[in-house]
């Protein structure tokens, strides 16, 4: 069974202590919600976790694979919906064929815009490309910063029924957000408190 822990963590920019002595565990089935108020150290405290950013104390250990979304979208401008999707499919090592990813970028509303280059895309359909990404990968742990930003209601309610799919398999989840999700998170750690 997939697993993440965090135990003792500590991080400061300059003489500023983001955080301190943050502890947690979540195992498959499981997402645990990350809150707090802006700069409160919810996303270097994901970046810590995905190994992006290294904390100035305590230990991070994870049975399982790991895909890592930060708050941005990550996607090129330059390059088509498709071409994004299969790019980041690529260097995650995840081998699917074109099919496959023309049917997730149509399940998440793309289809028609897919060959368009990305900088024509609204954010919320620039967001949608990570959301085909989640259907494809098959990482057991998700560290996502935020991931409803941008996405109307439609594209949240994906989200939610992803999620919950990922959890049925025995995935996991840390995620930040302000958002209120279904299914509910196991825990919330609160940040900045």
């Amino acid at each position: 069974m997939s697993s993440l822990e965090g135990r003792g963590l500590a991080c400061s920019r300059g003489p500023a202590t983001l955080f301190r002595d943050v502890s947690f565990r979540v195992t498959g089935g499981e997402w645990l919600a990350v809150r707090g108020p802006n700069g409160s150290g919810k996303t270097t405290l994901l970046r810590c976790v995905a190994g992006l950013t290294r904390a100035d104390a305590g230990a991070v250990s994870r049975d399982g694979d790991l895909i890592y979304s930060g708050h941005l979208a990550g996607i090129k401008d330059d390059l088509s919906a498709e071409e994004n999707l299969h790019g980041a499919l690529t260097l995650r090592a995840v081998s699917v064929d074109a099919g496959a990813e023309r049917d997730a970028l149509a399940r998440v509303g793309l289809e028609k815009r897919r060959s368009l280059p990305a900088r024509r895309l609204s954010a919320g359909q620039r967001r949608r490309i990570g959301l085909a990404r989640l259907m494809l990968d098959p990482a057991p742990i998700w560290v996502l910063d935020e991931p409803l930003t941008a996405l109307d209601d439609a594209g949240q309610a994906l989200f939610g029924e992803l999620l919950a799919r990922h959890l049925e398999r025995g995935g996991l989840a840390l995620l930040a957000t302000h958002h209120d999700l279904a299914p509910p998170p196991a825990r919330e750690l609160r940040m900045g408190v």
